[in-house]
C-alpha cells in the first residue's frame, strides 16, 4: 500500500495530482485529524488533544496516511493490506526514543455501509492479539462508532467521517483498554511487565 506523509497531504496542491476518490478520502481524513484528533475536546474527560500521537507525529513527520479500495467482500485483501502496514510502520524513521509517536491511518471509503464496517471490524479484531504481541495498537474508527471514551463514557472518540483503521504504538497507559479486553493482558504484560502491572492495579482500584 502506498502511504503519504500527513504533512504532504495537508500541503497546498498535493491532492490535485491524485485521482478524485483517493484525494477525497485523504482530504476527509486530514481535515478530521486536524479538527478533531489534534484538538482538545470539552467532553474528553482529561486535558490535552484527543489523540496526542497524531499531534506529535505531525511535528516529527512520523504520521502516515493511506487509502484502500477494498470493498466489504474483500476481507482477504483488507487483512493483507493491514499486515502490510505493520511492516511499513517499522520502517518509519523517527528520532531516537521517540518511536511511540509513529502512526498510520488507512481510509476505507468503499466500506462505509454496515457490511463494510462489519468486514473491517472482523479483520481488526482478528489482529488485536497479533498487534499487542508486536507492541502495537490497532483501532477502527467510523461514523457510528459507539465505543465509550476511557475518561468519559459519554464521549465517542472513535467516530470519524469515513471508516479508518489506525495503527500506533502500544503504550503502558493502554491498561484501561486491556481491562475491557482481558484476553489481551498477557501480551500487554509481556511488553510492560512491571509498569503494566502497576497500571492495571491502579485502574482496577479506580473502578472499585
Amino acid at each position: 500500500m502506498n502511504l503519504h506523509l500527513f504533512n504532504d497531504v495537508s500541503s497546498a496542491g498535493f491532492l490535485d495530482g491524485l485521482e478524485a476518490p483517493r484525494a477525497q478520502a485523504l482530504r476527509a481524513m486530514s481535515d478530521w485529524t486536524r479538527s478533531f484528533l489534534m484538538r482538545d475536546h470539552a467532553d474528553l474527560g482529561r486535558d490535552g488533544n484527543v489523540c496526542p500521537f497524531t499531534s506529535m507525529g505531525a511535528r516529527m513527520d512520523t504520521l502516515r496516511f493511506g487509502v484502500s479500495s477494498a470493498a466489504p467482500e474483500d476481507i482477504p485483501l483488507i487483512r493483507t493490506e493491514l499486515l502490510d502496514i505493520f511492516a511499513q510502520f517499522e520502517a518509519i524513521p523517527h528520532p531516537r526514543k521517540m518511536g511511540i509517536y509513529r502512526a498510520i491511518m488507512v481510509a476505507f471509503p468503499n466500506c462505509s455501509g454496515a457490511e463494510g464496517i462489519a468486514a473491517l471490524s472482523k479483520v481488526q479484531k482478528s489482529l488485536r492479539f497479533f498487534s499487542f504481541r508486536k507492541a502495537r495498537m490497532i483501532g477502527l474508527f467510523h461514523p457510528d462508532a459507539d465505543a465509550p471514551g476511557l475518561w468519559n463514557p459519554k464521549f465517542r472518540p472513535l467516530r470519524s467521517p469515513i471508516p479508518i483503521i489506525a495503527l500506533r504504538s502500544l503504550v503502558v497507559q493502554d491498561a484501561a483498554f486491556v481491562l475491557r479486553h482481558p484476553l489481551l493482558a498477557p501480551a500487554y504484560l509481556a511488553n510492560f511487565p512491571l509498569a503494566g502491572t502497576r497500571q492495571l492495579a491502579e485502574r482496577m482500584l479506580q473502578r472499585s
